[in-house]
């Protein structure tokens, strides 16, 4: 008798992880065999962790901080985008045991920002970026692929602007984070990939003052939904884009590889998850 697929969500701490209510939800949804749960890893545990899944029937992994980097020197193929990013969410275990390795985050972000606001038109002008941590490079190669003209690229510290700068190359110019509220009225989209204004995290203190209306306005923050970013976006008249929509997208091409299965992400999908 074959045994059902499993994958699981690992990361530490991982407690906090809607992995496993996404996938759990669908499974039910479309009456799939298999099993989704959520794995405590320690960075020292990694490496013996992930060879030893697949032996106990495990066909992928959901992959969070902090192994998001780490995991990529354990794959036997990584994907061009991964490779780009420098990161690795979403791991197959192929049948001879071999780890394919590749990054959605950036898949979930454009799905996301497209379903949200469907009327955005990346070529039409300059994304504005806070943040140049590693959801920032995902979120730098999304908009490259769809065609944004140029990335302002705007961080607490700047030296790791700068440093994405230096990976990615012209298309990205760096601004002061004291003058970030500056370059916002040239901006088309304007997403905050930085934990300020998540659930017990500092407050964005940046001032908004200059979005125009027509400006897309996205946070990949979803703890609490409508954080204050997304409520000053939304007194400017902005379309405002929540953050769950990109953790529910990115986890549509790893269960599709594991289950067999392409998912749909809708507003059932959302209150599954919330509930």
């Amino acid at each position: 008798m074959t045994q059902s697929p499993k994958a699981c969500v690992i990361g530490n701490p991982i407690s906090h992880s809607l992995s496993p209510k996404l996938h759990g939800y669908w499974l039910k949804r479309y009456g799939l065999p298999g099993e989704y749960t959520a794995l405590q890893v320690t960075e020292g545990d990694l490496e013996e962790t992930l060879r030893s899944l697949p032996n106990q029937g495990f066909v992928g992994v959901n992959v969070t901080l902090p192994h998001k980097v780490e995991v990529l020197q354990y794959a036997d193929q990584i994907t061009d985008r991964a490779t780009l990013i420098g990161a690795a969410n979403t791991l197959t275990f192929k049948e001879d045991g071999r780890i394919f390795a590749d990054n959605t985050d950036g898949y979930g972000f454009i799905s996301n920002l497209r379903q949200g606001a469907p009327d955005w038109d990346p070529k039409s002008g300059p994304a504005v970026i806070f943040g140049a941590g590693g959801a920032a490079r995902a979120v730098i190669v999304a908009l490259a692929d769809a065609g944004v003209p140029e990335i302002i690229l705007t961080n607490r510290t700047r030296a790791k602007a700068e440093a994405l700068r230096a990976d990615f190359g012209a298309r990205i110019r760096v601004v002061d984070w004291v003058q970030a509220g500056s370059v916002l009225e040239e901006a088309n989209v304007v997403i905050n990939t930085t934990s300020l204004g998540m659930k017990g995290a500092a407050e964005f203190k940046v001032s908004l003052d200059a979005l125009r209306p027509e400006t897309v306005v996205t946070d990949i923050v979803y703890n609490p939904l409508r954080t204050p970013f997304l409520k000053a976006a939304e007194q400017v008249g902005c379309t405002t884009v929540d953050g769950l929509g990109m953790l529910l997208h990115q986890g549509v091409p790893g269960f599709e590889r594991w289950f067999g299965k392409r998912p749909e992400v809708d507003e059932e999908t959302r209150q599954a998850v919330l509930a």
